[in-house]
């Protein structure tokens, strides 16, 4: 099992993260696990296990602040899942919350699957769909206390495909690289149609995290189509 360097490790200390016995196991493996799918088919461009553990798992990790106070049972769900960060890496340590991973394509919803059967998480569950549909299907839409996405595309595309599923008072939670401020300033028009307020843009050892209250129902025509949101940004 690959263990964490050192350096990951003081970096998870100095944004107060601590993990339960048995998680950095799990974390290792599924980093081993999603190093086996990625000979197979593409999932990830990095390949050192010491940047995988600082670039997937500690990058997921500074979520963790946000969603451990939530109550036991309560909902998250992670779109465009890939290749599982950030919802697997915090579906192992916040075992107490559900975590929905949406993911489109067929072969890497499969293993996703597949990678958490293996570990064990029987508080995941992965749907196999596009992200626009599941926003307009009533299981799902305003349905989910938190919504995770990184590497979705910019921010006023990502907020179309993640924020019909929060429900109101909820929170999207999204993981940014250094152009956020300009993504912010390109996403106003489309938090006010989508229903979203900007109350956290903070930074973290790995990026920047963009933090977005539900203020009410998002309007029944969004998302729209399949492929609009990316082909005609908001």
């Amino acid at each position: 099992m690959p263990a964490p360097p050192q350096t990951f490790l003081e970096e998870s200390a100095a944004i107060g993260v601590a993990f339960d016995d048995g998680d950095l196991d799990k974390l290792g493996r599924y980093l081993e696990l999603l190093q086996e799918a990625n000979t197979r088919f593409n999932l990830t461009s990095i390949t050192d296990l010491d940047e995988a553990w600082r670039r997937h798992i500690l990058d997921s990790m500074t979520l963790l602040p946000m969603l451990a106070s939530m109550d036991a049972g309560e909902t998250v769900v992670d779109v465009g899942s890939g290749g599982g960060a950030p919802g697997l890496p915090l579906a192992i340590a916040l075992p107490e919350l559900k975590f929905t991973l949406i993911e489109s394509t067929g072969k890497k919803a499969g293993y996703l699957n597949e990678t958490a059967q293996s570990l064990g998480l029987a508080n995941v569950t992965v749907v196999n769909a596009r992200a626009e549909d599941v926003g307009r299907d009533e299981a799902h839409r305003d349905h989910y206390a938190a919504a995770t996405a990184r590497a979705l595309g910019p921010l006023r595309v990502s907020l179309e495909l993640v924020m019909p599923l929060v429900r109101p008072g909820g929170l999207g939670l999204f993981i940014k690289g250094a152009k956020a401020a300009a993504e912010l300033q390109e996403a106003k028009r489309a938090l006010k149609l989508l229903g979203g307020a900007v109350i956290e843009n903070s930074q973290t050892p790995t990026g920047r995290i963009v933090v977005v209250e539900k203020l009410h129902p998002t309007g029944s025509k969004y998302p729209r189509r399949p492929g609009e949101p990316k082909r005609d940004p908001l």
